[in-house]
């Protein structure tokens, strides 16, 4: 009797597909979680986030409060909690803002082609020679300081990124079968882009929504460091790391607990961009099937 044969294709598939998932799973705990803080944060938090208690100043964890105080007797967890919705809040916005409108200027110049297209292309690589450090400094300048010019600034960055992205993957949509077809029968240019065209590039759409929400937490941290997030006292990520550099070699903890909560948001939405990306381009999927058969 001969022996049964064994699958390696089976578990290689098997295999990938417990990758694709456990970024998927592990990206999505950690965003969840972060956004349970922040929401959490709207309704309780230990202590008020401005209270200052300065007999209890630099009190390392646990010895008052579960992750210490800072220099003015701020509980350091409460802080970080709300710190959590300020650095979320702003990325969202941003983010929306940036991509709705970036998605719109690069369907639209997939769908005209011609100047228009050239036109975009050349104020996307004017914006890319400004970083959004750069752009909130200037904001800053004529707005002041604040939420406004934390998203402004982010939201400006992250219109040519969604505009490059969205006219590269609708370039490829306008040359499938399905569009010459919905052309051929007299559709105009605009119902072929909102009926066939977005609903097939949405997957790519959401995964650099992902990617792009850790890199402006990053970025609202770094515009905190320097002064030009959202004013105090309320708390930011970015402005506690600020606010820690003098006292490094007396609480350390108040640099590492920000840079931390930073590192692991900014982890969580790489993960789970990882994640979606696997699981919605069905190319990805077929290459790695093709490429696993072959082996096997």
């Amino acid at each position: 009797m001969a022996p049964i044969a064994s699958n390696p294709i089976g578990l290689k598939r098997r295999r990938f597909d417990i990758g694709r998932r456990m970024n998927l799973v592990i990206g999505g705990g950690v965003i969840t979680l972060l956004v349970a803080v922040a929401v959490l944060s709207l309704v309780w938090t230990p202590l008020p986030p401005a209270k200052m208690q300065i007999i209890h100043k630099l009190q390392p964890p646990f010895a008052f409060g579960v992750l210490g105080t800072d220099q003015f007797g701020r509980d350091v967890l409460s802080m970080l909690m709300v710190g959590c919705w300020n650095s979320l809040s702003i990325a969202v916005a941003a983010v929306a803002i940036g991509g709705t409108l970036g998605s719109i200027a690069g369907i639209s110049a997939a769908a005209v082609r011609g100047v228009f297209e050239t036109l975009l292309m050349r104020a996307c690589d004017v914006v890319f020679a400004l970083p959004p450090i750069l752009s909130a400094m200037m904001l800053g300048a004529f707005l002041g300081p604040g939420r406004l010019t934390a998203i402004v600034a982010i939201a400006t960055f992250m219109i040519p990124v969604f505009a490059r992205v969205t006219l590269a993957t609708a370039l490829q949509a306008w040359s499938r079968d399905y569009v010459l077809a919905a052309r051929a029968i007299g559709n105009s240019r605009f119902a072929i882009s909102v009926r066939h065209v977005l609903p097939n590039i949405m997957s790519q759409i959401i995964v650099q929504v992902t990617i792009q929400l850790g890199l402006a937490v990053l970025t609202e941290a770094g515009l905190s460091f320097l002064g030009l997030g959202i004013a105090p006292p309320a708390p930011t990520w970015g402005r506690m790391l600020a606010d820690a550099q003098t006292y490094l070699a007396l609480a350390p903890w108040l640099a590492i607990l920000p840079g931390l909560a930073i590192a692991l948001c900014v982890f969580g939405f790489n993960m789970l961009g990882d994640g979606l990306r696997d699981m919605l381009d069905p190319r990805e999927t077929s290459a790695v099937s093709v490429r696993n058969h072959r082996s096997g």
